[in-house]
């Protein structure tokens, strides 16, 4: 028997009327892929969230690696930078005998009584004598090309930056102030071009990796009389 226009009709009003008889009606008419759409539908759903907060949580632990990793990069510079400064204090001979001669690492006990006398004087401030007090090196002796004793204020760093640079002509000019004759100096393994021609430009002498690079004014002596 043919299944009319008005069939179709008549059914439609039976569903509406009968509810209950929809779930029967699509499992009737429907494959059986289609009535599991939904239900598929709703686990890839589920499977979306829970990949995105493993992706969120992956996120967050790369984060925390990263942080891990410039903190373990930072203890290992600064470690390296300890080693390296406790080479020169250790070793001044090898990496200053082209600067100076018979000379002589200044222990901070010498160095602490050479600034307590200038400050009783008047000849160096408070702050000036804690800024010199935290010079990586002082080293004392006779400078080669001209006569006098002079002090290599030393800034020691594995890789040498402006900072380095600044610190180590502020430290030198302020122990100048208490009559001795100074001269700024930065070591390290290497040099960022920014700090080399702002030493160059402050007339700071670089020792990197044993070599030794003059300032400009190869004369260059700091004391309270030039």
């Amino acid at each position: 028997m043919a299944f009319t226009v008005q069939d179709f009709h008549d059914l439609v009003t039976l569903v509406t009327q009968h509810p209950e008889w929809r779930a029967e009606l699509r499992r009737l008419v429907l494959t059986e892929e289609l009535l599991a759409l939904p239900q598929i539908v709703h686990d890839l759903a589920e499977a979306q969230q829970r990949t995105e907060q493993q992706i969120a949580q992956l996120v967050e632990a790369q984060r925390r690696t990263e942080r891990q990793i410039v903190r373990l990069q930072d203890d290992v510079g600064e470690l390296k930078g300890i080693v390296l400064e406790q080479r020169y204090r250790n070793r001044a001979f090898a990496y200053f005998s082209r600067l100076l001669r018979r000379m002589h690492t200044v222990t901070d006990e010498e160095l602490v009584a050479l600034l307590e006398e200038a400050v009783a004087r008047g000849a160096l401030s408070e702050d000036g004598m804690d800024e010199i007090a935290r010079a990586d090196v002082v080293v004392r002796g006779q400078r080669r090309e001209s006569p006098g004793e002079v002090y290599l204020v030393v800034e020691v760093s594995w890789g040498v930056g402006p900072g380095d640079v600044e610190r180590a002509v502020r430290r030198a000019a302020l122990l100048s102030q208490t009559g001795l004759q100074t001269m700024p100096v930065v070591a390290g393994e290497r040099i960022t071009d920014e700090a080399a021609e702002l030493a160059r430009a402050m007339r700071a002498w670089q020792v990197l990796d044993g070599g030794v690079t003059a300032p400009n004014d190869d004369a260059f002596l700091q004391s309270t009389s030039s």
